[in-house]
């Protein structure tokens, strides 16, 4: 939907999507993959990877695409198979590619000597709503710890054993007693 704002004209395939759906949103609906394909200067994916789809892009569909067509990749790195793509970039029948996924990360495959190719992060779980999320679970996290009790999850914790012994001031260096006024004397800076 977003590319619509930059002026293109939007098509998709998914065999999934009840029937209407392109109507409401103002898109032009194909209904096999070899159309979408051969009528896409730019091929963007944007679903799960299944047993159905592992490699999508492979020889076969990289074939059907235009010459000089476009790849990008922001949904799973198992959609694509990457040593046809780094060819088909070597060859110049795809023009570019952008992943932000690979089928293994970290990556040292074939595409790491491409031409034409933009690799991002794997970040694409970052979204305005996720950040509110990440925001939201840290704050219950402080608040949880400034009352005096663990936090629910310590899977980065490196000395748990230690944690889970200490009283919460010693274990801050005594730095604590104002977030803990409970703490003894002692324990106070």
């Amino acid at each position: 939907l977003r590319a619509k704002a930059f002026g293109f004209n939007v098509i998709f395939y998914d065999p999934y999507l009840p029937d209407g759906i392109d109507k409401s949103l103002g898109l032009t609906r194909v209904y096999t993959l070899q159309d979408l394909l051969f009528q896409s200067d730019c091929v963007s994916l944007h679903c799960t990877l299944n047993e159905h789809n592992h490699h999508l892009i492979n020889e076969f569909t990289i074939k059907q695409m235009r010459p000089g067509a476009f790849l990008v990749n922001t949904a799973r790195g198992g959609l694509v198979d990457d040593e046809t793509l780094a060819l088909a970039l070597k060859q110049g029948r795809i023009r570019a590619a952008a992943l932000d996924v690979h089928e293994n990360e970290p990556y040292n495959g074939a595409l790491k000597d491409a031409p034409n190719l933009i690799c991002t992060p794997h970040a694409a779980f970052f979204s305005d709503a996720s950040a509110t999320e990440l925001r939201e679970m840290a704050a219950t996290e402080i608040r949880r710890a400034i009352v005096g009790n663990i936090p629910d999850v310590l899977r980065n914790c490196v000395n748990k054993e230690y944690f889970m012994r200490t009283p919460p001031a010693a274990a801050a260096g005594g730095v604590a007693a104002a977030v803990y006024p409970e703490a003894p004397e002692c324990a106070r800076p």
